[in-house]
């Protein structure tokens, strides 16, 4: 899909991913369109599932979420459909907020945000490790973010 965007259309990704609040009017704008080809450029983008949704970035301390770990997990694969029962019992976990398959040393990894150690700790023991698919765990803390960019990398300029 990404060869049948054009200029305009990488302009209008770059400037939705820095700020989706942005209205149609500024953004048109911004891209030296009028508004009505603006709005029917980012429908489009939207129809073709290039433009997925819009979320508020909540600063997660704010909410008294203040703590995030990575949790590498390997399943047991020799228990009768573990992927399934695995992947249907952590959707059920709000705390995971993302879960990747991976290669490597884990078969996933999963990002848990929680209020504090204690909730993370009662999470992991009496939750996680009940899940009878899990044949380990393992527990990456984070300690401070140094990064956490939005922003797809991409040449947006590239057209």
């Amino acid at each position: 899909m990404a060869d049948k965007l054009d200029k305009t259309d990488l302009k209008i990704l770059r400037i939705l991913q820095e700020n989706s609040k942005i209205t149609n009017l500024d953004l048109s704008k911004k891209i030296g369109l009028s508004p009505a080809p603006t709005l029917e450029r980012v429908k489009k983008l939207e129809n073709n599932r290039v433009i997925l949704s819009y979320h508020a970035q909540v600063n997660p301390q704010m909410l008294g979420l203040n703590v995030k770990t990575f949790v590498l997990v390997s399943l047991a694969w020799k228990r009768e459909n573990a992927l399934n029962n695995f992947l249907e019992k952590i959707q059920r976990i709000d705390e995971i907020t993302e879960c990747y398959i991976i290669t490597g040393e884990a078969d996933f990894l999963m990002k848990i945000v929680c209020k504090d150690l204690p909730t993370y700790e009662q999470l992991l023991f009496k939750t996680l490790s009940q899940i009878d698919e899990i044949e380990r765990l393992r527990t990456l803390m984070t300690l401070s973010t140094v990064k956490d960019s939005k922003i797809l990398p991409f040449d947006y300029e590239e057209k």
